[in-house]
């Protein structure tokens, strides 16, 4: 009876650590939005949003393409990081990092609601750092862009992102990290 009991808190403690590591928190400026990672569903492009929010790049990243009733895109830290030198309006949503661009994990996951999703050009395999935060359904975009996560809670914060593409005075990321055990 022991050992089954060791077993079960064993499995509890590790399923928690697996669980903590599997949740990202992206600061905004009206609060924190907490993010289930889709590991099972793109576990390449959870790795990179992972490797990117660990180096710090997507902080000061801007809200570079916000539509109404569609979306919020984000996540250029090439070009869109507002503390870097290369910062330019006018080009975010143009670049990426300095990593290799992701090949697509496609699958069937709701593009519903506070669904996170992979941006990317004409070509499939194009995606890098780039993102988008679904305001509403959006299930035309399914099978098309690589679903990496989901908005569990703070999606009020992501209602108030400021509109336009690019916003006047566009919103950003304030800091974006894993939540540690």
């Amino acid at each position: 009876m022991k050992y089954l009991i060791s077993i079960f808190l064993f499995l509890l403690i590790t399923n928690q650590v697996i669980a903590k590591e599997n949740i990202m928190i992206l600061k905004l400026k009206d609060g924190d939005v907490k993010i289930e990672l889709f590991e099972d569903v793109a576990p390449n492009h959870v790795k990179r949003i992972k490797e990117l929010a660990d180096s710090g790049q997507y902080d000061n990243v801007v809200f570079h393409r916000v539509i109404d009733g569609f979306m919020a895109q984000t996540g250029d830290v090439e070009f869109g990081n507002s503390s870097n030198d290369k910062f330019n309006l006018g080009r975010a949503g143009t670049g990426g990092s300095n990593l290799p661009d992701i090949e697509a994990e496609f699958s069937d996951t709701n593009h519903g609601r506070g669904t996170l999703s992979m941006a990317r050009a004409n070509n499939p395999n194009s995606a890098n750092s780039q993102f988008f935060i679904c305001f509403k359904d959006c299930s035309f975009l399914d099978g098309q862009y690589s679903v990496w996560g989901q908005v569990t809670e703070g999606m009020e914060y992501v209602d108030n992102i400021t509109r336009g593409e690019p916003p006047q005075d566009p919103d950003q990321i304030i800091k974006m990290e894993i939540v540690q055990k």
